[in-house]
């Protein structure tokens, strides 16, 4: 497969002949990373762990349960 990039004399190469830079133009047209994919599910679909990808205000939910609750009374 040939590409449009820069010639292959200024790519980087593993000692195994990897094409470093080409691995890498790949990676940036491949799509989300598995952690953007597991940060997407977390703040879409919520489950187990996924409180570091949270953006609630625990506090805040805690003040209206407990106005629920006096309410409740």
């Amino acid at each position: 497969m040939k590409e449009n990039y820069k010639s292959n004399q200024q790519d980087t190469f593993t000692v195994a002949g990897t094409n470093i830079d080409a691995v890498k133009r790949a990676n940036e047209r491949s799509g989300m990373s598995y952690n953007e994919v597991k940060e997407l599910l977390a703040k879409t679909t919520g489950g187990r762990g996924t409180w570091i990808y949270s953006d609630t205000n625990v506090e805040e939910v805690k003040r209206k349960n407990q106005q629920a609750m006096q309410r409740d009374e």
